[in-house]
């Protein structure tokens, strides 16, 4: 394979500063652009190493002074949605990896599409928000969605080769989370610092809440649905608390394919950005003496509702997985600066979900008004 040029739109988030080591051991990737928010010190360090053609951040008094301190270097530093846009869409790179977390990650997406450049796709929002207008988008572009998220890769993986008509099932695993086992009563007064404690994986605090909660896992079915074109009665959460089995497809015949690994992102994040290749990666193997057993259990819907409320949002559609998705993540926000508690979560999703007015095949116009909709209210309530 020849060298391939890569975008990293969130390039100093977990996902973005992982795909950044994937790149520094593998020689024939080039970064020409990188995006952040506000880790602007970070992100001049990657400038200096990656030595990108383009960087952009998303306020301007950010950009001016990240420009002043790397005037030393040919990099053109861009800002706002316009500068997010102008970089997906950069003539020169083959492939976007959308590792930014919010609903910030739509347009630009949208952008890389319509260029022509294939999606590493780790931004949830995108597909649970905007999926009806994306893959639509995707095919019409002949653009590949390549995905990211250790148990979408997991099914990706499971799939490759395989007639897609011939899938009865997938089977999404979950690790349960910090609090698995508690009743609800346990978790009305369970601190910020217990909930950032995943078991397995080590990733940013906005989704390792979203773990705690079981919404990552509903956000992921709802990608799943569009991503693999499956009904949700064809997609089942399965808690594998080990996190070795990342995921499952089940097929017609009854025969169950899995992929198994170390809880490490950088091999899903590889895996998209070679596909159909696959590379060397170091570090750890999985150790079956070592590991003994690999257990499951069913998601305690009753105590974790961020799944069963995933499911209601999936099944009306339209604008309502934005919603369920907005209140999550300003929900998130309050709890992370303790001004709520965590079963409030759920509180805050149900309300918001409760008051909303459908909108049907929204556009992303509908789609944001949607999200500001739900933060108004919030603030307004809560």
């Amino acid at each position: 394979m020849s060298e391939r040029s890569i975008a990293v739109l969130g390039s100093t988030g977990s996902i973005g500063t992982q795909t950044l080591e994937v790149v520094r051991t593998n020689k024939d990737l080039r970064v020409l652009a990188l995006a952040a928010g506000s880790n602007i010190k970070l992100l001049e360090q990657q400038i200096r190493e990656f030595r990108p053609r383009v960087a952009a951040v998303w306020e301007e008094r950010s950009a001016l002074a990240l420009a002043a301190s790397v005037r030393d270097l040919d990099v053109k530093i861009l800002w706002g949605m316009d500068g997010l846009l102008e970089m997906a869409a950069m003539p020169e790179t083959d492939i976007l990896v959308t590792a930014i977390v919010g609903m910030i990650g739509i347009r630009p997406t949208i952008a890389a599409i319509r260029a022509g450049k294939d999606i590493a796709l780790a931004n949830k929002e995108t597909l649970v928000t905007a999926g009806h207008i994306i893959m639509p988008l995707a095919k019409e572009c002949k653009v590949r969605i390549l995905p990211v998220d250790s148990e979408h890769s997991a099914v990706f993986q499971c799939l490759n080769g395989e007639d897609a008509r011939q899938v009865s099932k997938l089977l999404i695993t979950a690790s349960g989370g910090p609090f698995r086992g508690r009743t609800r009563e346990q978790l009305k007064n369970v601190r910020v610092e217990d909930a950032l404690k995943h078991p397995n994986w080590n990733m940013g605090r906005k989704i390792t809440i979203d773990s705690a909660t079981l919404v990552n896992k509903g956000l992921e079915v709802m990608e799943a649905k569009w991503l693999f074109g499956m009904d949700l009665d064809q997609i089942q959460v399965v808690v594998q608390p080990q996190s070795v089995i990342h995921s499952m497809v089940e097929f017609t015949d009854g025969a169950i394919m899995a992929q198994l690994g170390t809880p490490d992102m950088k091999l899903p994040i590889q895996y998209a950005l070679y596909y159909p290749q696959r590379r060397p990666l170091p570090g750890e193997r999985l150790d079956f003496a070592k590991l003994a057993q690999i257990t499951f259990e069913e998601p305690d819907t009753e105590v974790f509702q961020g799944l069963p409320l995933a499911y209601r949002a999936a099944r009306a559609g339209g604008s309502m997985p934005t919603v369920f998705n907005a209140a999550n993540e300003k929900a998130v926000s309050r709890f992370l600066r303790r001004e709520i508690g965590f079963t409030d979560i759920y509180e805050i999703i149900a309300d918001c979900m409760d008051a909303h007015k459908i909108r049907r095949d929204p556009s992303v116009d509908e789609i944001l008004e949607a999200e500001q909709e739900t933060y108004e209210r919030i603030e307004s309530r809560w």
